[in-house]
């Protein structure tokens, strides 16, 4: 019987310990059960916050202007670019409105198409099928809803606003913006136009160079 007490005060405390007090605001540092002498962490180091004042500068200011001479760059201090393209990056022009074609900072060429066919292929297809008619392998397992690429409305729709779609998904589409950098979002649009001028090619629209190549006379 004993034993049972003992358990019990001891589930008892437990619970406490941990359910207890979650939600409680402290003013005091936690305490630190397990210190690292050798190596403290990062939140008991010595460092300035953002915007906090300094006894140490004349001014007073932990943050220290830049100095003379300093030109801005393009990419941030981990080496990331920065997002100062809001056509690049959005899909948007300054007015807020979808672009209606790529960036002009997306140069189309064979390249581009090339990696947005590879893209396309790995994140696309399985839904909105090889040709993009919404015909792809998840129909076969009940998803009937993907759309073709090729009706009227998709093909009217702004390059920006699919690049939108791709980014912060729709429906039952959900995001591509941890899978597909901007530039490789802009390539998959790049190939759905291809496949939708593909779709709608006829005789006229080849060369006359290349008609032989077809036996078209």
């Amino acid at each position: 019987m004993r034993n049972v007490y003992l358990v019990t005060a001891f589930l008892v405390v437990l619970a406490l310990s941990v359910l207890g007090l979650r939600g409680t605001l402290f003013t005091r540092p936690p305490l630190d059960v397990f210190p690292d002498w050798a190596f403290p962490s990062m939140r008991n180091q010595s460092k300035y916050k953002h915007q906090a004042s300094s006894r140490f500068f004349a001014d007073g200011r932990a943050d220290r202007p830049l100095p003379p001479g300093v030109v801005a760059t393009s990419y941030g201090p981990a080496g990331q670019p920065l997002r100062n393209d809001d056509v690049l990056y959005t899909g948007k022009d300054a007015s807020g409105a979808f672009v209606a074609r790529l960036p002009a900072s997306v140069p189309v060429d064979r390249k581009l198409l090339e990696r947005g066919q590879q893209s396309y292929t790995i994140y696309c297809a399985p839904c909105h099928g090889a040709l993009g008619d919404g015909n792809g392998i998840t129909k076969q397992y009940g998803m009937g809803a993907t759309p073709t690429y090729h009706d009227d409305r998709l093909r009217r729709i702004a390059d920006g606003d699919l690049y939108n779609t791709i980014t912060h998904g729709k429906n039952n589409m959900l995001s591509y913006a941890d899978k597909l950098k901007p530039e490789e979002r802009w390539a998959v649009i790049a190939y759905v136009r291809a496949l939708q001028r593909a779709q709608a090619g006829t005789v006229a629209d080849v060369p006359e160079v290349n008609k032989a190549e077809l036996g078209i006379k």
